[in-house]
């Protein structure tokens, strides 16, 4: 998702809500934290798992520890972290998809 969708997706649904950006990384919870002057608990992360053959999208407080027994028990088979060359709609997956149907 480029940064460009993403100011035309909140200036159509949520117009209110500004865009913030920052000159530097926030590529890490702490860092993120420490660009935007608030604390670690603040920041949201976003855990991509795969269970089985389904993608879910885990969205918790930057301080927050994934509990693989729960999320297990909650959806029905062991989480496995995705990477971002396995994520969904990361290039190198559309790029090998592109590659297997042409």
């Amino acid at each position: 998702m480029s940064l460009e969708s993403v100011r035309a997706f909140f200036a159509e649904k949520a117009p209110d809500i500004a865009v913030m950006e920052s000159p530097i990384s926030s590529a890490t919870v702490p860092l993120a934290a420490e660009a935007y002057g608030v604390e670690p608990g603040r920041i949201a992360k976003t855990l991509s798992l795969r269970i089985g053959e389904r993608v879910i999208l885990i969205v918790a407080a930057g301080t927050s520890r994934m509990d693989n027994k729960k999320v297990k028990t909650q959806f029905g088979g062991k989480p496995k972290m995705l990477g971002w060359r396995k994520s969904p709609r990361s290039p190198a997956t559309r790029s090998a998809a592109s590659a297997r149907s042409g």
